[in-house]
């Protein structure tokens, strides 16, 4: 009878060591800014390598709701780090002064935010966007970023008329012309006009980098200072896992795209390939990337950013560079090179 429980014992040890394995690292609450898809696959490769593991993490990774939501959202401790837009964030920090928000990481060097027409419209020029009608989430990052992009280019914002409406219908409006354009990331935008059939070729987007803002950063990996304070590990491991998740998307597209499948069985990997690729062109890979390394936030390009979020928004006090952010957490410079 010894003999058999001690069998039996031994039988069940392998289905509990998983559990018990997950119980010893530690659990960290992440989240994107938007839906998990192309662009993010990163975060699916990731997992599947085992990089949140070797970090000692248990890392659950859930879609967000526009970037405007995440710093409301990690204030109220909803998750423990995020992908975030700097704008929306910076003009959080301003108007909500004792935050506890902390910046630990730089996911996109290039600004996403864009506005999109139709080719075949009358707006062929960012001016002729002023006294239009824009439709948008009210938490899109595209539409958040709108006022910065607007000063910069002589448009008052408060001219455009904003149409409010669920993320699934915003490609919709300017599909059925009942909007004459739309802002979101180009990366989200430009896939699901096409996906309607409105081709990248019908579309005329305004992508905000190329009309004054190539000094913005387009998202940084948040957290809060009393997680970082209580979990200093966990945030290091976890920015290192990501960034490291990131370089190998890079370079293995195609598998990046089937972890994301194997997370989102109904990922459509065509669709989703081309969404991963522009984000890989345009918002990761550039010339201070490739200088740096991944991660990298620099002091003088973050003032810019800060005063032009504060000139646009007509806010008061505004984060220092320190204050908004750190690079204590980043790996080794040799592990960051893309």
């Amino acid at each position: 009878m010894i003999f058999r429980r001690s069998t039996l014992a031994l039988a069940a040890a392998p289905l509990f060591a998983p559990a018990i394995a997950r119980a010893q690292r530690t659990p960290v609450r992440f989240s994107f800014d938007w839906i998990y898809n192309g662009p993010y696959a990163f975060g699916a490769a990731a997992e599947r390598e085992g990089y949140f593991r070797e970090q000692g993490l248990d890392v659950t990774i859930t879609r967000g709701f526009g970037s405007a939501r995440v710093p409301i959202d990690m204030s109220a401790g909803t998750f423990d780090i995020a992908a975030c837009d700097p704008t929306p964030l910076l003009r959080f920090m301003s108007q909500n002064p004792n935050n506890d928000l902390l910046a630990v990481g730089l996911m996109w060097d290039q600004a996403p935010g864009s506005a999109t027409v139709r080719a075949d419209g009358p707006i062929t020029q960012v001016s002729q966007l002023a006294g239009k009608t824009l439709a948008a989430p009210e938490f899109d990052g595209g539409r958040q970023v709108f006022p910065v992009f607007a000063r910069l280019n002589g448009i008052d914002p408060a001219s455009v008329n904003w149409m409010s409406v669920a993320p699934e219908l915003r490609e919709v409006m300017l599909v059925q012309r009942r909007a004459d354009g739309i802002t979101g990331f180009v990366t989200s935008t430009a896939l699901s006009l096409k996906a309607l059939g409105m081709d990248l070729p019908a579309q005329r987007i305004f992508r905000y980098r190329e009309h004054g803002l190539d000094f913005f950063y387009g998202s940084v990996i948040l957290t809060t200072r009393t997680f970082a304070q209580r979990n200093p590990e966990a945030v290091r491991g976890t920015v290192a896992a990501l960034l490291k998740g990131l370089k190998y998307s890079f370079h293995n597209r195609a598998a990046a795209i089937q972890a994301l499948r194997g997370k989102e069985p109904l990922t459509d990997v065509a669709i989703e390939g081309t969404r991963q690729d522009m984000a890989m062109q345009e918002l990761v890979d550039s010339p201070n990337v490739r200088r740096l390394g991944l991660g990298i936030i620099e002091a003088p390009r973050l003032e810019r950013q800060i005063a032009a979020v504060k000139e646009a928004y007509s806010l008061g006090e505004m984060p220092s560079v320190d204050r908004f952010h750190t690079d204590r957490f980043l790996p080794p410079a040799a592990e960051r090179m893309l």
